[in-house]
C-alpha cells in the first residue's frame, strides 16, 4: 500500500478531464502537490495509506474553479460606483480613485480580501491585471492560491510608474524575479490597444516570448472601441493586436464582446485564450459574447469575474451559470449551452484559456492538486437525480451556490476546510478594508461637491481663475453693427473668425456649485469642411458687480479641453437640468486703446425671434482694472452707436 498525504473520498468525482469522466463513489490521493491516483473510492482506500483522510459524501469532487480574469485588488473599491457606462465609471471614477489610494498596502490589502472571498467559493487559480502586481503576488503566494499576475502597462502614468518605460521595466524585473514558482506566474498586461502604443504591444509581447509567460490584455470589449478602433487604425482591436505581434505570445485576451466570425478564426488559429465575463459584460452594459460560437470556431474560452468593482462580486458559481443561461437567451435555443460546457469554461477550459492546463484545471494524475469539494446537502440542491452523468452538471450550474463550497485545497494544501479558512484572517481583513473605504467615501464625497475637482479629475484645465468684464446689447441689424465697428480708424481687428457654437449647459440645484458649459466650437473656412474644438468650461456665480454702462463683472472660469462625449460628461456631472443653446457667431479680436477685447455678433438660431445680440468681453485681474476696461467697453458702446436700452443683464442660458 502507498503512502500519500491526502486522501479525498465517498464524493462524486467530477474529473473535467477528456472523457468528462463521472465517478459517482470516488475518490482522489494526493501526495505533496500533486494527484497520484483518480478513481472509485474504494480502490482509493485500499491501494493508499493517507496521513489525512476527508470524508467528502454527499458532496462533489471537481477541479478547483478558475478564475481567468480578474483585478483582485479591487475588492476595495467594491461598491463604489454602479450603474454606469464604462467610460464614465472608468474615468470618472475608477482612475481618480486608483491615483490617489492604489499604493502597495491597497494591492496587497485588496488581494487578501479577493482571495477569502474566492476560497469561499471554491476558485484555486485566478489571472489578475492591476498595479504593484509584485504585492499581489507576495499576497496569493502567502494565502497559497494559484495565480497568474498580469502588471498593468499603460501608456498614461500609472500608480506604479511615471511613464511606460518605467512600467515595462519594472514588468520585467517583477516576470524575472518569479521565473519557477510553483504557485505563481508574473507576466506582462498591456491595458488595451486603447490604452497603449504600439511600441508597448510589442515590447509586451516580447517579454512574455522571452520568459515563456502568458500576456494578458483587454480586447473588444465595448462597440465603441472597435468603432475608434477603425477610426484610428483602420482595422479591429482583434485585427490591430494580430498585426503588432500580439498574438505571437501566450496570449490571454479578456472579453472579446465584439468580434466578427473572421476574428474568431483569427483567434483560433492564433491560439489566443479569450476570456467571458458575463457578470461584467451585462452591468457595464457592454453587449454578449457570442461564446458559444468562438467555442464552435475552436477557440480557447475561459471564464471569469472581472474585477469586484465591476462585478461586483468573484462568484464563479454565479459566472457559470450566467455562462449557460446567456446563450440559450439570445439564440433561443436551449441546448446551444449544456451546463457541462459551463462548468468546463470555469475549469479545463479556463486552464486552456490561460495557457496552463498541463497544471491544474482537471483531476489527473501527474496534474497540481487543486480540489473544490462542493456540498450538495443543502435545502436548494434537495432532492438530486443520477439518470445520467449530466445531472451533476446541472446540480452545479443551476442548483448550486458558492457557498456550498465545504473544502478547497491548492498545489496539495487545505486551504479551506469545513468553510474554515486556515491561511488567512477574514475577519481582520476585512476590518482593514472597511477602513481604506472610509478614506475613499470622504474623499469622494467631498468631490462629488465640488464641480472643479470632477472637472480637475478628468482633464487638465487650459487656465486659472480669472474675471471677466462684459457687456451683452440686443441688437436689431448686425451687418450695419459689423462695418461700423471694422471701418472705424480708432478700433484695430486683430483677428476675425465665423463660427457656429452648439452649447449644453449643465446646470445644479445649488447655484453656489456652479455650472458647467460644454461647447462645440464649429469654426467656419471658406471652401473648408468646418473644424470643431470641443471645451468644458466651469462657471461659479455671475453677476458679482455692475458699473455705470451696466456692464458685468462675472466670475470666470476653468477651461479644460472636452476629448470624451457629451453623453459622457452628462453622466459623469449628473445635472439637475439641462439646456442647450445654438448661435452664430462672428468673433472678432479687437484692441481699443491698446486694450484687448472679444467682440461676438450673435445670432441665437432656433429662437423663433431671430434674437441677435453684441457681447463685448475682457478678461481681468483686478477691480481696478475691472473698472478702465468698462469704461472702455462704455466709449466702445458709443462709437458703435449702440442703444443702451437694449442692455441685457443675463447670460444666453439665461434667457433660453
Amino acid at each position: 500500500m502507498q503512502t500519500v498525504d491526502w486522501i479525498l473520498c465517498n464524493g462524486i468525482v467530477v474529473a473535467m478531464d477528456d472523457e468528462r469522466t463521472v465517478i459517482p463513489d470516488g475518490g482522489v490521493a494526493v501526495r505533496g502537490s500533486d494527484i497520484v491516483a483518480v478513481g472509485p473510492a474504494d480502490e482509493i482506500t485500499a491501494n493508499y495509506q493517507a496521513a489525512e483522510v476527508l470524508d467528502c459524501s454527499g458532496c462533489v469532487i471537481m477541479p478547483g474553479l478558475i478564475n481567468a480574469h480578474t483585478h483582485v485588488p479591487m475588492s476595495l473599491l467594491r461598491g463604489l460606483a454602479d450603474d454606469l457606462r464604462l467610460d464614465v465609471w472608468l474615468h470618472g471614477y475608477m482612475l481618480p480613485v486608483e491615483k490617489e489610494f492604489v499604493n502597495e498596502e491597497f494591492c496587497r490589502l485588496g488581494t487578501m480580501l479577493s482571495c477569502a472571498e474566492m476560497i469561499r467559493s471554491g476558485v484555486t487559480c485566478f489571472a489578475d491585471m492591476y498595479y504593484f502586481e509584485d504585492e499581489v503576488a507576495r499576497a496569493a503566494a502567502e494565502v497559497g492560491m494559484r495565480a497568474i499576475c498580469g502588471e498593468t502597462i499603460m501608456k498614461v502614468p500609472t500608480p506604479d510608474a511615471t511613464n511606460y518605460d518605467e512600467s515595462l521595466a519594472y514588468c520585467q524585473t517583477f516576470v524575472e524575479r518569479w521565473q519557477g514558482h510553483e504557485l505563481i506566474m508574473a507576466a506582462p498586461a498591456p491595458h488595451s490597444i486603447y490604452m497603449c502604443t504600439a511600441e508597448i504591444l510589442h515590447e509586451a509581447a516580447r517579454l512574455a516570448q522571452d520568459y515563456g509567460v502568458p500576456l494578458l490584455i483587454h480586447l473588444s470589449e465595448t462597440a465603441g472601441e472597435v468603432e475608434n478602433s477603425l477610426q484610428e487604425h483602420g482595422r479591429t482591436p482583434v485585427e490591430y493586436a494580430a498585426d503588432e505581434g500580439v498574438f505571437a505570445a501566450q496570449t490571454v485576451a479578456a472579453h472579446c464582446v465584439h468580434v466578427n466570425e473572421s476574428e474568431m478564426a483569427l483567434l483560433a488559429s492564433s491560439g489566443v485564450g479569450v476570456v467571458h465575463n458575463p457578470t461584467s459584460n451585462l452591468k457595464l452594459g457592454s453587449g454578449v459574447a457570442n461564446v458559444a460560437g468562438m467555442m464552435a470556431a475552436g477557440v480557447r474560452v475561459g471564464l471569469g469575474t472581472d474585477g469586484p468593482a465591476s462585478n461586483n462580486d468573484q462568484d464563479m458559481f454565479e459566472e457559470m451559470r450566467l455562462a449557460a443561461l446567456l446563450p440559450k437567451g439570445v439564440t433561443g435555443d436551449p441546448v446551444v449551452m449544456p451546463a457541462e460546457a459551463a462548468v468546463a469554461l470555469a475549469t479545463i477550459e479556463g486552464a486552456r484559456a490561460l495557457h496552463i492546463a498541463h497544471l491544474t484545471g482537471s483531476l489527473e494524475v501527474g496534474k497540481r492538486a487543486d480540489v473544490a469539494v462542493v456540498d450538495l446537502g443543502e435545502l436548494h440542491n434537495a432532492p438530486r437525480f443520477d439518470i445520467s452523468a449530466r445531472n451533476v452538471y446541472s446540480q452545479l450550474v443551476y442548483a448550486a451556490k458558492s457557498y456550498d463550497v465545504r473544502h478547497v485545497m491548492v498545489n496539495g494544501r487545505i486551504l479551506m476546510r469545513d468553510r474554515r479558512l486556515l491561511t488567512v484572517d477574514e475577519k481582520v481583513v476585512m476590518a482593514e478594508a472597511q477602513r481604506i473605504a472610509a478614506q475613499i467615501n470622504a474623499f469622494l464625497t467631498a468631490r462629488e461637491r465640488n464641480l472643479l475637482d470632477k472637472l480637475v479629475t478628468i482633464g487638465g484645465l487650459e487656465w486659472r481663475e480669472t474675471f471677466e468684464v462684459q457687456v451683452k446689447v440686443r441688437v436689431r441689424d448686425l451687418d450695419a453693427l459689423e462695418q461700423r465697428l471694422v471701418a472705424h480708424p480708432d478700433v484695430v481687428i486683430q483677428r476675425h473668425t465665423v463660427r457656429n457654437q452648439y452649447d449644453t449647459y449643465f446646470l445644479f440645484a445649488d447655484p453656489d456649485m456652479g455650472r458647467i458649459r460644454y461647447r462645440e466650437d464649429e469654426i467656419m473656412r471658406e471652401g473648408e469642411v468646418p473644424h470643431a474644438i470641443y471645451t468644458l468650461t466651469l462657471t461659479g456665480p455671475t453677476h458679482e458687480h455692475e458699473y455705470d454702462d451696466s456692464v458685468v463683472l462675472t466670475r470666470s472660469r476653468f477651461t479644460a479641453t472636452a476629448d470624451r462625449s457629451l453623453r459622457f460628461y452628462r453622466e459623469y456631472f449628473q445635472p439637475d437640468a439641462v439646456k442647450e443653446i445654438a448661435k452664430h457667431r462672428r468673433r472678432y479680436r479687437i484692441q481699443y486703446k491698446g486694450v484687448d477685447f472679444a467682440v461676438n455678433l450673435d445670432e441665437i438660431l432656433e429662437s423663433g425671434d431671430g434674437d441677435s445680440f453684441l457681447e463685448i468681453k475682457s478678461r481681468t485681474w483686478s477691480q481696478a482694472d475691472a473698472e478702465r476696461k468698462a469704461g472702455l467697453i462704455g466709449e466702445l458702446l458709443d462709437l458703435l452707436h449702440v442703444d443702451r436700452g437694449g442692455i441685457v443683464k443675463r447670460e444666453y442660458v439665461d434667457m433660453a
